[in-house]
């Protein structure tokens, strides 16, 4: 059993924001798909030999983070950070959470990341001491132990779940962000309509065009990527697997209507991952109940 302990920023003005979200945190991270239980960690027999049998061929190595695992600063209402968070469990990495809402743009935190974003992680193995940027995040800590069966190596298939990943950060994801940001009352991106001083009825055309907009590319991974199989990943769900359910995720906030593959698809993410995804997923679902609580009282 991975361990995930989180610890939280002093965030006067966000407990309300935060308050619906935060029972999945502090429970402990769900059993690894692919990587051994992380050697501090007590286990009966029993569990032991349970997790051999299940084992795949290709053994993930415990993250070796320094004392206390990988230290991971996340926001909890964050797809992106959702992601990370979902992957860290998934693959069973020692690792601790702390929840850096209200505190990104102080001195300590950008002398460290001067980008101000989330999820960083911090590895003394980096260059720099940090990363963030959740597919870099995913793509760094699978290549460093070895999880295959998350980011496979053979040059053809990895070339796959990057290009997944790409389109969507490229592509589905400013879509996602134009029609949910405005009722997630997260700031709009700097040059588009919705930071704009424009008149609201601009604004609310151009949040539905890109609510319209999304069913192409969202159809792309359906009939491409996925091509057939239960996930982009194959039989077992890769990264690009877990930043696009993370992703879809926000929609809930405007109610929008997801083709019936990609509920099943959603589902079965859940199902496979267990409380790995169930855990960060109820995070995001709590900030999106509590938000549309609001816009309804």
């Amino acid at each position: 059993m991975a361990k995930t302990t989180t610890k939280s920023a002093k965030k006067p003005a966000a407990k309300a924001a935060t308050k619906p979200a935060t029972k999945a945190v502090t429970k402990p991270a769900a059993k690894a798909l692919k990587a051994k239980p992380a050697k501090k960690a007590a286990a009966k027999p029993a569990a032991k030999a349970s997790a051999k049998k299940s084992a795949p061929k290709a053994k993930a190595k415990p993250a070796k983070a320094g004392k206390g695992g990988l230290k991971l600063s996340m926001l909890k209402p964050s797809v992106n950070n959702m992601s990370v968070r979902v992957f860290a469990r998934a693959a069973g990495l020692d690792h601790f959470e702390t929840d850096v809402w209200g505190v990104t743009r102080s001195p300590e935190y950008m002398a460290r990341n001067p980008a101000h974003l989330t999820p960083m992680i911090e590895d003394k193995g980096l260059p720099r001491g940090v990363l963030w940027e959740s597919c870099a995040i995913m793509q760094y800590l699978a290549n460093k132990h070895g999880l295959e069966k998350f980011y496979p190596k053979a040059p053809a298939k990895r070339a796959m779940i990057d290009s997944a990943m790409f389109y969507l950060i490229g592509t589905l994801y400013p879509y996602v962000a134009r029609a949910t940001y405005p009722a997630l009352n997260f700031p709009q991106y700097a040059g588009e309509v919705g930071h704009s001083d424009a008149h609201p009825d601009r604004k609310s055309e151009a949040q539905k065009a890109a609510a319209a907009a999304i069913a192409e590319p969202l159809e792309v991974f359906h009939s491409f990527f996925r091509n057939g199989k239960p996930f982009i990943g194959g039989k077992n769900p890769s990264i690009a697997d877990i930043r696009l359910a993370a992703t879809l995720e926000f929609l809930a906030v405007i109610d929008y209507a997801l083709p019936e593959w990609a509920r099943d698809y959603m589902a079965a993410m859940e199902k496979k991952l267990g409380k790995a995804y169930a855990e960060p997923a109820g995070d995001v679902r709590g900030y999106i109940a509590y938000v549309k609580s609001q816009a309804t009282a």
